[in-house]
């Protein structure tokens, strides 16, 4: 599949795609600007797939048969390529952080990606390592109209902009209209947790990937495995709140897993779940809470 746009979520969009549970299949983005080819300089105007876009410039939606609202659908990610080059950028817009930090100033910053090297280095000479996602993957909410590309949602994902979701990771996003119309894109060769300019090294990506349907998923919320962890997720413009949701749902989880009640789970948690700062940038606070696959081993019968 190439890159066929859309910079909203809408459920009235018609399917760019359909597919069946469990297929797999191919997706070309370009990066979230939608920029046609590599600027000549950085920062230089360049010409876009969407010019005048209202968000990023996705692919989709996605249709898969048999998804229907309250079903969850897996999408796992087998490989992440990305288009060679990157860019990112700060101080563009005059947000509340730009201004509490006193960045007045637009720097750009042009990167090289080596995916067999898993580097990028721009043109200051500065080599940073790479490992590539998709800051945004989103099922599309059933409420009419256009949604906005920008802040990720409880009940959806989108704009989640988790640096952990790598190859080999699973993100598992609840349906809410019929074909759950998947939405992805905004590729990142490279990112901290938090995002903290508002952008990373901005790229288009070249993704392996298969969508399944769930019917019984361990959380009816976003969640997600890593090939090292598993993950829940908090979306809210209250950091407490984005952190509590993260916390419930880990703490669901792994009670349901390990058979204890949720007191004991929490106690257990504290030893070995950490608590990430997912973004800063998308008019919300993300918050993921993150276990390791070997983290909590019984050693004994209880």
């Amino acid at each position: 599949m190439d890159a066929t746009p859309t910079d909203v979520f809408d459920p009235a969009l018609e399917p760019a795609l359909v597919v069946d549970d469990g297929e797999r299949f191919t997706v070309e983005a370009l990066d979230a600007c939608g920029y046609l080819r590599r600027p000549e300089h950085p920062g230089a105007p360049t010409p876009r797939r969407l010019e005048g876009a209202r968000g990023h410039c996705l692919v989709g939606p996605v249709s898969v048969r048999g998804a229907r609202p309250g079903d969850v659908l897996a999408v796992t990610l087998h490989s992440i390529t990305t288009s060679g080059w990157g860019w990112t950028s700060a101080g563009a817009v005059d947000s509340p952080l730009n201004v509490r930090l006193g960045i007045t100033e637009r720097a750009d910053l042009l990167w090289d990606i080596d995916d067999d090297a898993r580097t990028a280095t721009n043109q200051l000479g500065f080599t940073v390592d790479t490992a590539p996602f998709l800051g945004v993957i989103g099922t599309t909410p059933a409420e009419p109209g256009q949604h906005s590309t920008t802040p990720p949602r409880p009940g959806h994902g989108g704009n989640i902009d988790c640096r952990s979701l790598v190859a080999g990771s699973t993100l598992f996003l609840p349906v809410h209209v019929p074909g759950a119309l998947l939405c992805l894109g905004d590729g990142h060769a490279a990112q901290g947790d938090g995002e903290v300019c508002g952008t990373a090294v901005e790229c288009g990506t070249t993704t392996d990937l298969t969508v399944s349907v769930v019917a019984v998923p361990a959380l009816p919320s976003v969640h997600a495995t890593t090939p090292t962890e598993r993950l829940t997720f908090g979306f809210d413009a209250d950091l407490n709140a984005a952190t509590d949701a993260a916390l419930d749902d880990m703490v669901t989880w792994v009670a349901a897993e390990l058979d204890l009640d949720r007191s004991t789970t929490f106690a257990l948690l504290s030893a070995c779940v950490d608590l990430r700062i997912t973004q800063v940038a998308n008019e919300t606070w993300g918050v993921h809470a993150a276990l390791r696959h070997d983290a909590l081993r019984r050693t004994h019968p209880s």
